[in-house]
């Protein structure tokens, strides 16, 4: 993995931050001129014709930024919000500093890993040392609730055997009948595109997974990963993830997440990462139309610009790909609006004492399905906050706040006993109707890869075919190849930590 800035094909990197200091004038379409630098100020003669537009700030367009920019590209990195980050970002609500979601990885996720390293905030989301999952089944008397997903030291699958053997929310026959499933999944070819044609929990049913399996275990990792009940997903990307997760090596599942908030990674410590490799960041900046010139350069517009490229790498949502994308750069480019959108939910209580004393949980038999103490990461110097993250959240996505904190606290109350003598003082939800693309049957084939009919054009976004669920893990994944297509056309060498990056996968 990498460590600090790399190099560039093993040579020095030729993109420093004091590049940025530069004071060339760009004409604006107005015939004025602008003092801000344009990307062609920096135009030295070893970069004639390196250059670069990425049109989005979330990971996967840092990621591209980056990876262009390491390889020795003269890059403009353009975000229409006022941050960088994505949908995976943080907001001030008082003293509170809030992320947007709750967001982890797992140690498979060597791509989001890779990223971390790369904006050295490796060490501000650490991996937990072996999996381990409390699991709280609310019907049942308190004292016999707890069960625990956890992995032993032991190959595939004996790492798992122990602890699905004890995990009290199943039977005798429930427990053996997940092995059994779980074997003839790791049987999947993952290259099969019949898979994608399937839902996850016909095939379930099929491999004699009962409703109680599927809600326990299947579900329980499923919809917070898929962002979707098995039933609505499709069954190539449900193998993905548990062969992947789960069946690939002892430690593949073992949880990540930020110890601080997500602005801190993925915008402050992504900014200063885009910086130092030369990169120019513009914020605020909506792209209003992007088009090709007659010398095969590009052009991307902006309120009161126009950005001259090499190449573009659009990095936005499948929609605004759609209304960006020139004429004839894809064969079928209302595929992209046949792509649906799932939703996820989040919910913030704050209470006037702790009543959580473990980092995090997962819930049976209730509406709440993950609760994570934010309390050190939020800044929050009395009392203990707690976000609820509600994945596939379609029937709950509009409701009023009134209406969930009717709902919520009752059944946080039935989860943690120390919540039922507790003051709330703070109830809020945040919410993203279109958090990630749906894991439809069928979504396979509607997504496109990174390369466009147009010389010049890509595509990143977590939405891409990158063959993982929409996760911060993808959205890394797509950056990477949305970037070397574009290293391929130019000319340019991969930088060789792209190799190294690979190679962990």
């Amino acid at each position: 993995m990498r460590r600090g800035v790399p190099d560039c094909d093993g040579r020095p990197c030729t993109v420093p931050a004091a590049r940025r200091a530069c004071t060339g004038r760009r004409t604006m379409t107005d015939g004025t001129r602008s003092d801000r630098p344009s990307a062609d100020s920096h135009a030295t003669p070893g970069h004639a014709g390196r250059t670069a537009v990425v049109v989005g700030g979330g990971l996967a367009g840092i990621t591209a930024a980056l990876t262009l920019a390491d390889a020795g590209v003269r890059v403009t990195l353009l975000e229409g919000r006022p941050r960088l980050g994505g949908l995976a970002f943080s907001f001030q609500r008082g003293e509170l500093t809030v992320d947007n979601g709750q967001h982890v990885y797992l140690r498979c996720c060597t791509a989001y890993r890779w990223f971390l390293d790369r904006i050295e905030g490796a060490a501000l989301a650490p991996l937990q040392d072996r999996l381990d999952v409390p699991v709280l089944d609310v019907t049942r008397p308190e004292g016999r609730r707890l069960g625990r997903l956890r992995r032993d030291a032991l190959p595939v699958p004996l790492h798992l055997g122990r602890s699905l053997a004890t995990y009290p929310h199943l039977s005798l026959a429930e427990r053996a009948g997940v092995g059994r499933a779980a074997l003839a999944l790791k049987g999947l070819d993952l290259a099969d595109p019949s898979l994608d044609t399937q839902d996850f929990g016909s095939w379930l049913a099929a491999h004699g997974q009962s409703a109680r399996a599927v809600e326990a275990l299947w579900d329980l990792v499923g919809v917070a990963t898929l962002n979707a009940v098995a039933g609505d997903a499709s069954l190539g990307l449900a193998a993905m993830v548990f062969k992947t997760g789960l069946l690939s090596d002892p430690g593949a599942a073992d949880i990540g997440w930020a110890r601080v908030p997500l602005g801190e990674l993925h915008d402050r410590l992504a900014r200063r990462a885009l910086d130092s490799a030369g990169v120019r960041t513009e914020v605020r900046t909506r792209v209003t139309s992007v088009s090709t010139n007659e010398n095969g350069t590009w052009s991307v517009q902006v309120p009161g610009e126009t950005h001259q490229a090499d190449a573009v790498v659009l990095a936005v949502p499948q929609g605004e790909t759609h209304g960006l994308l020139p004429p004839g750069a894809l064969d079928a480019p209302e595929q992209l609006l046949a792509i649906g959108t799932a939703p996820i939910l989040n919910v913030h209580v704050v209470y006037d004492r702790k009543v959580l004393g473990r980092p995090f949980f997962a819930a049976l038999g209730t509406p709440v399905q993950w609760v994570f103490d934010r309390t050190g990461t939020s800044g929050l110097r009395e009392g203990q906050y707690l976000a609820l993250s509600q994945s596939a959240a379609h029937d709950e996505i509009d409701e009023p706040v009134a209406a969930l904190r009717e709902r919520y606290l009752p059944e946080l109350q039935r989860l943690l006993p120390l919540a039922r003598g507790a003051e709330v003082k703070d109830f809020f939800v945040t919410r993203e109707r279109t958090a990630t693309f749906a894991p439809a049957p069928g979504v396979g084939r509607l997504r496109p890869g990174a390369r466009t009919k147009a010389p010049g054009l890509y595509l990143a976004g977590a939405w891409t075919a990158t063959g993982w669920p929409a996760t911060m893990e993808s959205a890394v994944r797509s950056g990477v190849s949305a970037a070397d297509a574009a290293l391929s056309a130019l000319g340019r060498p991969r930088p060789r930590h792209l190799f190294e990056f690979e190679e962990a996968a």
